[in-house]
């Protein structure tokens, strides 16, 4: 008889998600259950991180903040969300997942509470006020970390694209959910964003309570300071890192960036009511990078990882081009934007998301097999150390990794804001944007693309080569 959530003590020990018995005799539902609520307060922590992406279109002169430092604020909660993803990596194997999940939904009561007063009070709080919220905001944004390390220990490794593509697919669509929020409420009421607010204070409390009931802790969580430390020795940690600023920070720095890009682009062709406009297509691109992303981690279990990815930023480079050229037509019509560059910037944005979804996926898939090939060609390690090493060091690489890729969202506003701030115009911003992804998509090709092998022909080569190595599987 199947226990209920409310007596169940919530805590497992000997999970081995590779035992194919036991998966298939009921591991997988339990593995399934925490990984639905994962994503639900994964998703909430999205939105709450990505609120004054949204609230910056109800931001009028009334509140004193100029676009420039909308920019910065915007900047300010992506910084603070990246830095969190180092210690809520840890907190796992501290606290437990279960724990953790409940603990990281319910502390973003506070600055849901704190932005519902700002947008109260236009006028009344300065532009420190709302950096110091913003700040607060970014908790939002460490939940990525401690949920990936979570289910990166629920499931085995032949499932592992497509479980944290999905993890993060479904927590990633927390940002164009709470604009697609905004949107409504713009367009029922203009002067009512505490609305936003308030909806996310419920969604919050509920989280917290789903992620009581039904997640559990498991007692192999192995993520830790020491693994973090011993992962930055490795190169791929390095080389991992730099990708994902190319994927999820451009996902996350345009998810943040989008829509007041399109408000002063919209400002800039005479649209009588840009935030409007600007609410009714910012949603489209986040939403496409979320679901898509699911599916790049299932492409990556096919086909590998590293091929997905070098496809993908070739992908980018030639969206980048587009953004480029419109900008530059812009720039040469006296920074007027007429209908034909305005559809060029929205179109580039958009194939951004959702090639930059595809991306985050096949990246995430790169990283457990890199330390599963090291594990295996660890003579020092029996079978259970090296699972358990594999599964500690590439905890700790999502989190780290993590970090940077959030981080890239910071450079992606910034490096919006002083284009705008010198040239009146985004162009300079897309010509790093697009020498950036060429970078990112050469070091794919070279370290990872190049003779990569699924994960059907390692398998099939452990009879022959069972100890194997990183060249092996990943070439």
């Amino acid at each position: 008889m199947t226990t209920p959530a409310s007596t169940r003590k919530h805590y497992i020990t000997d999970w081995d998600p590779e035992d194919r018995e036991a998966w298939d005799n009921g591991n997988d539902k339990i593995a399934k259950r925490n990984l639905i609520w994962s994503v639900i307060c994964e998703h909430v922590g999205f939105s709450v991180w990505s609120l004054f992406s949204v609230l910056a279109l109800f931001m009028g002169p009334e509140y004193g903040i100029t676009p420039a430092q909308k920019f910065t604020i915007a900047a300010t909660a992506t910084f603070v969300g990246a830095l969190l993803r180092i210690p809520y990596t840890q907190a796992t194997a501290k606290f437990g997942g279960r724990n953790w999940a409940i603990f990281s939904a319910i502390v973003l009561l506070i600055p849901t509470g704190l932005t519902m007063m700002l947008m109260l009070n236009p006028g009344d709080f300065g532009f420190g006020w709302f950096l110091f919220v913003a700040a607060l905001t970014g908790f939002g944004g460490g939940n990525f970390a401690s949920s990936m390390t979570n289910i990166n220990a629920f499931y085995p490794q032949r499932l592992k694209g497509w479980a944290l593509g999905l993890n993060a697919g479904g927590g990633n669509i927390g940002v164009p959910v709470v604009q697609l929020v905004g949107l409504a409420v713009i367009s029922v009421s203009t002067g009512r964003p505490e609305i936003v607010c308030a909806i996310y204070l419920v969604a919050l409390a509920l989280a917290g309570v789903g992620a009581a009931f039904y997640m559990d802790n498991l007692d192999h969580q192995t993520s830790s300071a020491k693994a973090m430390v011993d992962c930055l020795k490795h190169r791929d940690t390095w080389l991992i890192s730099l990708l994902y600023i190319g994927t999820f920070g451009s996902f996350i720095g345009f998810g943040f960036a989008f829509a007041q890009v399109l408000n002063i682009s919209f400002t800039a062709s005479g649209a009588s009511k840009p935030a409007l406009a600007a609410a009714q297509i910012a949603w489209l691109g986040p939403l496409l990078g979320s679901v898509s992303r699911p599916y790049g981690g299932k492409l990556a279990d096919k086909i590998g990882g590293g091929r997905v990815t070098m496809y993908c930023f070739a992908a980018m480079v030639a969206s980048s081009a587009i953004l480029v050229v419109a900008g530059t037509m812009s720039d040469a019509n006296g920074k007027k934007i007429g209908t034909g560059e305005l559809v060029a910037f929205i179109a580039g944005f958009i194939l951004l998301f959702l090639i930059s979804g595809v991306a985050n996926g096949s990246v995430y898939k790169i990283i457990p097999a890199v330390f599963e090939a090291k594990a295996k060609a660890n003579a020092g390690l029996n079978a259970k150390g090296k699972a358990i090493w594999s599964r500690s060091m590439s905890g700790a690489l999502i989190g780290i990794a993590g970090a940077f890729g959030g981080l890239g969202g910071v450079g992606i506003n910034l490096v919006l804001r002083q284009s705008y701030l010198s040239n009146k115009s985004a162009t300079a911003a897309f010509w790093v944007f697009l020498l950036f992804y060429v970078v990112a998509g050469v070091v794919t090709w070279w370290f990872y693309a190049r003779g990569e092998k699924t994960d059907n022909a390692v398998a099939a080569q452990r009879e022959t080569d069972p100890v194997g190595s990183t060249d092996s599987a990943l070439a």
